[in-house]
C-alpha cells in the first residue's frame, strides 16, 4: 500500500497567538512576530512514526522539503518526492501536491486545519457520492478543525492508517471551514464545503463540530455560581472561547469575546482575547482558575480553538484548578463519545486523561471520561 502525505508548513501557526487561524500571509507573519513557531511537521513526523511502528517501513510518496519529505525522513522512512513546492509554499502548492498525489497512491494523509482540508477538497473534489480519487484522512495541526475528516490526535492518524490497510473500509465526512475574519470580528460563521472519503475508524476519526443548541440560562447561572464560589475574588478565572463560557462570562456580569481567551478577576475582565505569551505571564502572576467547555459533537477540551491555552498554561494553573463546564445537553450530544484532548505535549495529555467532574450547574457534576 502507498501512502501520500502533504504538509501544509504554517498550519496552525496562528493558534497560539490567538488570531483563530493561520490564513493568510499577513495572519502568518503577525504570528511569527508575535513568536509562534510552526509544529505542523513534527505532528506530521508523529502520525508517520506511529504508522511505521504499526506496519514497519511503508512506502510513502511526498511533496519536497517541508511540505512532507522532511517529516516523512523525521519518522525514520525514505519517501519518493512526486511534487517540488515554491519558496514560500501556498494554497496552490498544496492543491498542486494533492493533485499529483492522489493517483498515485492509496491514502492520502494530510497536515493541517480546515483551510488545508478545503485545498484538498478543490484539488481531488467532492466524494459526498463516492467519488473523489483517493481517501484521505487530515493530521490535525491547524487551529479550525471543525471538519469530519481529521483523526483525533497525530499519532491517532497513524493509527488509522494502519488499519486502513488491514482493511477497513471507508465512509464520506464532511469539510467545514469557518470565515476567519468574521471570527476575529466576534462572529461564528461555517459552512459545509463537501465531502471526502475518510477510513471508517469511530473514535479515532473526529465528528464534525455541531453548531450550539439553545443554553438554559438556569444551567449557565447555576454554572457561573460554582465558578464564582471557587474563584476568590483576589483569584483569576481563565475562561476558554465558546458560546457556554461567553453565556457564563455574562452571568458573572463580563461581556467578552465569543472566540476568544478571556480572564476575569471578581467577575471583572481584565484581559480579553489573550495569547498564549501573555496569558502564561498572567497566570504565573496570581492564582488562577482554567474553565474550558467541549467543542460540540466533537469534545474537544483542549487543542482545538484553544491553543492559546497551551501547555505551560495548563501546568501554570494546576490540572486540580482546571474545571471542565458544559451544559447536560452538551454532554447528551456527545453521545456517550470521551471527552478529548491534544495539547501538543504528549505528557500532559496523559496526565489529563481518566475520569473528570464535568460541572453541569450549581453544585452539580457528572463524571466523564477524557481520552
Amino acid at each position: 500500500m502507498r501512502f501520500g502525505l502533504v504538509v501544509n508548513p504554517v498550519a496552525g501557526i496562528g493558534g497560539r497567538a490567538g488570531l483563530k487561524g493561520s490564513d493568510g500571509a499577513d495572519v502568518q507573519a503577525r504570528a511569527r512576530a508575535l513568536g509562534a513557531v510552526p509544529r505542523a511537521g513534527q505532528r506530521a513526523a508523529l502520525a508517520l512514526g506511529e504508522l511505521r511502528s504499526r506496519l514497519g517501513p511503508v512506502e510513502v510518496l511526498t511533496a519536497a522539503g517541508p511540505m512532507g519529505a522532511d517529516a516523512a525522513r523525521t519518522a525514520g522512512l525514505a519517501p519518493t518526492v512526486v511534487y517540488e513546492p515554491g519558496d514560500p509554499t501556498t494554497a496552490a502548492d498544496t492543491r498542486a501536491a494533492a493533485a499529483a498525489l492522489a493517483p498515485l497512491v492509496d491514502l492520502l494523509l494530510f497536515a493541517g486545519g480546515d483551510g488545508t482540508a478545503r485545498d484538498v477538497l478543490d484539488a481531488l473534489g467532492d466524494g459526498g457520492g463516492g467519488g473523489a480519487a483517493v481517501p484521505v484522512l487530515g493530521v490535525p495541526t491547524g487551529v479550525k478543525m471543525h471538519s469530519a475528516v481529521f483523526a483525533v490526535h497525530p499519532r491517532a492518524a497513524g493509527e488509522v492508517a494502519a488499519l486502513f490497510a488491514a482493511g477497513a473500509g471507508t465512509r464520506p465526512a464532511e469539510v467545514m471551514d469557518l470565515d476567519e475574519d468574521a471570527m476575529r470580528d466576534g462572529r461564528v460563521s461555517a459552512r459545509l464545503h463537501g465531502h471526502m472519503a475518510v477510513p471508517d475508524v469511530p473514535v479515532r476519526v473526529q465528528q464534525r463540530k455541531m453548531g450550539s443548541s439553545i443554553t438554559s440560562p438556569s444551567s449557565v447561572a447555576g454554572i457561573a455560581a460554582e465558578l464564582a464560589d471557587r474563584a476568590g475574588p483576589s483569584d483569576l478565572l481563565v475562561l476558554g472561547p465558546g458560546g457556554t463560557m461567553r453565556a457564563v462570562a455574562a452571568a458573572l456580569g463580563a461581556d467578552v469575546p465569543v472566540m476568544g481567551v478571556n480572564v476575569l478577576r471578581d467577575r471583572h475582565a481584565v484581559a480579553v482575547d489573550v495569547a498564549s505569551g501573555p496569558l502564561e505571564k498572567l497566570v504565573r502572576s496570581a492564582p488562577a482558575w482554567l474553565a474550558v467547555t467541549p467543542i460540540g459533537g466533537q469534545g474537544f477540551l483542549l487543542g482545538r480553538g484553544n491553543q492559546q491555552i497551551s501547555p505551560d498554561v495548563v501546568r501554570a494553573v494546576g490540572r486540580d484548578r482546571l474545571i471542565v463546564v458544559a451544559t447536560e445537553a452538551k454532554l447528551a450530544g456527545l453521545g456517550g463519545r470521551p471527552l478529548l484532548v491534544d495539547t501538543g505535549d504528549e505528557d500532559l495529555d496523559a496526565e489529563l486523561r481518566g475520569h473528570v467532574p464535568v460541572l453541569t450547574g450549581h453544585g452539580r457534576a457528572a463524571m466523564y471520561p477524557v481520552h
